[in-house]
């Protein structure tokens, strides 16, 4: 009987590479990192900047879609006219405060004071 070598298996770790994201997934997220600490910008707006206008919805799912521990400032976009989204408003508000930004709260409601949210100045 002739001795056959054990088998052994060896696993090569192949380089994990980066999943490949679609064009507008990268510019959604690029335009999300450059947006200043202490200021905030609408879905619209993030659409607007990443090269699709009226794709508002297309930024709300992609940023939905962020996987955790990413270094893209999700909280520093809110919905139209600076309402923050429900299901991670007192999270959101945390973190814009610690910013420096005025969050107001009404009700259940978050809310992000925006300059042209003032009162009119009496006239003369």
């Amino acid at each position: 009987m002739a001795l056959s070598r054990p088998r052994t298996k060896t696993r090569v770790k192949k380089a994990e590479a980066a999943p490949k994201r679609a064009p507008f997934t990268e510019a959604v997220w690029r335009t999300v990192r450059s947006i200043p600490r202490g200021e905030v910008r609408t879905y619209s707006q993030v659409a607007l900047y990443a090269g699709r206008p009226g794709a508002a919805r297309g930024v709300g799912q992609q940023m939905a879609m962020l996987p955790t521990g990413k270094e893209v400032p999700w909280w520093r976009v809110t919905r139209a006219g600076g309402v923050l989204a429900p299901m991670v408003a007192q999270e959101q508000a945390k973190r814009l405060r610690a910013e420096g930004v005025v969050v107001e709260q009404r009700g259940q409601t978050f809310r992000v004071k925006r300059d042209e949210d003032a009162a009119p100045k009496a006239r003369r």
